[in-house]
């Protein structure tokens, strides 16, 4: 089968317009949001992720006492931002979000090799070493200041801060950065060891950060969470806090994959329901646009079967 540059059920083609139409009728859409949480639930635990007892340990931890600790009074919070996703009615702004992203998180590395017998464990190392790797081979300049946007509950964080750390005797300075508080007091929690620098609540449009302040920054499975405009103000960001020589990294969703452009219709229909800026992502030349706002020495890798790795320069 011909792959194409995107997905023919995203866009402007007439499968899209036809999912797009069941997603938006309302009690089809109520399904397709439940269908879509199942499937990840039922992946995660029955390849021994411990979903429901995950949750209920965050829940009896007394965290959301913490959460004043992370909160920026002066975020204000994007329309795009204050949309369903992932099916939560309140996307990424609640505690339930927070509680279930990690399981959700081993559950999405799972189904990259879903036909491999990997443990969860197995495959969340596999997926983040795919990245790694790729930022290896095309970044030979020395890392000491890192800054993870989009960090959630730390994850991409905490595995990209200790990849460097253990690459080099000089100390990494790593910083996380979220839009959800809630998802910010997790990431927290989970840094037992205090290994991050911060955790910053802050629009990635505009984080406050200083000029010139960080060696990389990355965004890793962000980018098809937002609209273009979104993913345009936060290159432009990026680019101000870079230090010369320095690079923006990405790895997300493969428009040319040939996984994803022939999930199966069911499969497909889901994850759009759950996903309110697919549209926008697939139709997007991110590195076009990193381009044109300065980067150079642009490179796009495929890192593993449904995913990219896209790097570019700070002239």
């Amino acid at each position: 089968m011909t792959l194409q540059s995107k997905p023919a059920w995203a866009g402007d083609d007439l499968l899209s317009h036809c999912v797009n139409l069941l997603i938006g009728t309302k009690p089809i859409y109520a399904l397709m949001k439940q269908q879509a949480r199942q499937v990840l639930i039922k992946t995660a635990e029955k390849n021994g992720v411990p979903w429901r007892k995950r949750y209920e340990e965050l829940e009896a931890s007394g965290i959301q006492q913490q959460i004043d600790r992370v909160t920026n009074a002066a975020v204000c919070y994007p329309d795009y931002y204050q949309v369903p996703f992932h099916a939560y009615e309140q996307g990424n702004l609640c505690w339930q979000a927070a509680f279930e992203a990690e399981p959700a998180t081993h559950a999405m590395a799972l189904r990259v090799w879903k036909d491999e017998p990997l443990t969860w464990q197995a495959a969340q190392e596999r997926l983040r070493s795919s990245f790694h790797q790729v930022l290896a081979q095309y970044i030979t300049d020395p890392v000491q200041d890192i800054l993870d946007i989009g960090c959630s509950v730390g994850i991409s964080t905490l595995a990209l801060h200790r990849f460097y750390q253990s690459r080099q005797e000089a100390p990494v300075r790593t910083i996380g950065l979220d839009l959800s508080p809630y998802m910010l007091t997790v990431a927290q929690h989970r840094d037992t060891q205090q290994e991050i620098a911060q955790w910053i609540h802050a629009n990635a449009e505009a984080t406050d950060l200083p000029d010139r302040a960080f060696d990389l920054i990355t965004l890793q499975f962000v980018t098809h969470e937002l609209p273009g405009y979104a993913t345009t103000a936060i290159f432009q960001e990026a680019f101000r806090l870079l230090r010369a020589g320095g690079h923006l990294a990405i790895v997300d969703n493969n428009p040319q994959s040939p996984v994803i452009q022939n999930l199966p219709p069911v499969l497909f229909t889901l994850m759009k329901s759950t996903e309110p800026w697919s549209d926008d992502y697939y139709t997007f030349n991110l590195e076009a646009t990193m381009q044109t706002i300065g980067f150079q020495q642009i490179i796009t890798v495929p890192s593993d079967p449904r995913h990219r790795t896209i790097v570019g320069r700070k002239p």
